[in-house]
């Protein structure tokens, strides 16, 4: 779902794997799928803020995404958390629902037409979107976590990750003062894990823990499992490195605020370019 500016529409399968079974294994998916449903409101809430104090112009002006304004991604976030927690609410039923009425053309025509809202009007579609939200997602802990959804073919924990992916990227993307500082540790861990699919299979990241590009939203569970590879990159492999936050939004798709560079052996290349973004749809 997450727009970027290089990456078109890709269905690609659940994000998260089915679990292992043992008490440690749940323990863990539970911490995690807290933790994002906790940080996720957090961004939503600091994004209101940050609508609230806009000038009724500044909406139609442009944000971090090309050919979108800053009503555009608010539009999109609207139509992200509207349409995450209907999955949530059919699974509650036992029945599976469709992301978006009328597919990905539905989709965009949505954010096509509420992008002219007002400042207000912003405030109020977001605001409506986490009370839904809150009343949508299941209680910590509860089974309806595991609930076979219509996004990815995955469960109600992998929209709610994918809602926390979204969030928080876009709340960037919206260029109203929320910067790449508000994405902690564990956000950076998972869309590395996430996004590593979209690394050349000679690539490696160097911020810290190292991976190679072997995770896949099809295994990537919420507990959000430990990095691909640490050992060090071989002499024809290429390294990518920068500040974490940094390398972690040149993975997005974004443009970084510090440098991020890629060497071979001893040499400085061109960053190489990425994959299509995993998205069954933006």
């Amino acid at each position: 779902m997450t727009s970027e500016p290089t990456a078109g529409t890709d269905a690609q399968p659940a994000d998260a794997g089915a679990p292992t079974g043992t008490r440690a294994d749940a323990t863990r998916a539970g911490s995690s799928t807290e933790h994002a449903r906790t940080d996720s409101f957090a961004a939503l809430d600091a994004l209101v803020v940050a609508v609230r104090d806009l000038s009724e112009e500044a909406c139609g002006e442009p944000s971090a995404l090309p050919g979108w304004t800053r009503g555009h991604v608010l539009a999109h976030v609207d139509g992200v958390a509207q349409a995450l927690a209907r999955q949530a609410e059919y699974a509650a039923h036992g029945k599976r629902i469709q992301p978006y009425d009328g597919g990905v053309e539905g989709r965009d025509a949505a954010i096509e037409a509420r992008s002219s809202r007002t400042p207000a009007e912003h405030v109020d579609a977001l605001t409506a979107a986490r009370e839904r939200l809150a009343a949508a997602w299941p209680a910590p802990g509860a089974p309806l976590w595991d609930a076979p959804t219509s996004y990815r073919e995955g469960p109600v924990s992998g929209c709610l990750l994918a809602w926390w992916r979204e969030i928080r990227i876009h709340a960037v993307d919206a260029n109203v003062g929320l910067g790449f500082d508000t994405w902690d540790d564990r956000l950076r861990k998972h869309l590395k894990e996430f996004l590593a699919v979209r690394l050349p299979a000679d690539v490696v990241l160097a911020d810290g823990d190292r991976e190679r590009a072997t995770s896949s939203p099809a295994t990537s569970s919420p507990a959000m499992s430990s990095p691909a590879m640490s050992s060090p990159a071989t002499p024809s492999e290429t390294v990518v490195s920068g500040a974490p936050a940094d390398v972690v939004a040149w993975l997005a798709g974004r443009a970084p605020a510090g440098p991020v560079r890629a060497t071979r052996g001893s040499s400085q290349i061109p960053l190489p370019e990425l994959a299509p973004w995993p998205s069954a749809q933006r």
